[in-house]
């Protein structure tokens, strides 16, 4: 399998469940300005939207969508116990958190990063991501973990975006339960791993 990433963007949720599932892989490290991998050739190509992550499986086959592909990882070695089983109950559970990092989350924290949105507009922003952590971090309670006490993909998605705050200097000692997830979650094997290999430690 082939992984096209960027640093530190959302491609390293997947980078780490690759790391969590030892199964064998190739990173292809994106330029998201010029639209290019480190060949030179046209991102595009490979991904029409133009963003990470993709992944590219055996018979040319592509993946797009964060969580689409750590969900499709997690099915390639159950023994490993990333994500309930299709079908069930908790499986829907979990596409309901990673729905909601996706949505809520992900994509509410995006204009953050961009510098031609107002300053007035990015406190409308913040306000709405600090609410949602409030959230969360009631949801997750006294668990590890966001399904409770097993760890999955929805929590090397949630390590992710939270390892976006320092990028748009948001504080995150508000909410002590997250900063200790972080912790728990960064101190992963797999984790470290995939920081290590994206240049971020």
């Amino acid at each position: 399998m082939k992984l096209y990433y960027s640093p530190a963007a959302c491609s390293l949720s997947p980078h780490i469940v690759l790391c969590e599932t030892g199964l064998p892989y190739e990173l292809v490290k994106v330029d998201l300005q010029a639209h290019t991998v480190e060949d030179g050739s046209d991102y595009f190509s490979v991904n029409p939207f133009g963003y990470v992550p993709a992944l590219s499986l055996e018979g040319e086959e592509l993946l797009f969508e964060g969580p689409a592909i750590i969900q499709y990882l997690a099915d390639q070695v159950p023994e490993k116990n990333l994500a309930p089983a299709n079908g069930t109950f908790e499986r829907a559970r979990l596409q309901q958190w990673l729905n909601f990092l996706s949505a809520e989350l992900h994509k509410g924290v995006g204009p953050l990063f961009n510098p031609a949105v107002p300053a007035e507009a990015k406190g409308v922003f913040v306000e709405s991501f600090s609410n949602r952590l409030s959230q969360l971090a009631t949801a997750l309670g006294d668990n590890d973990y966001i399904l409770g006490e097993q760890y999955s993909v929805a929590d090397a998605y949630l390590f992710t975006i939270l390892g976006w705050c320092p990028f748009f200097e948001f504080d995150l000692s508000p909410w002590p339960t997250l900063q200790a997830f972080q912790g728990r979650v960064g101190a992963r094997p797999a984790v470290q791993k995939a920081l290590k290999e994206e240049g971020l430690i």
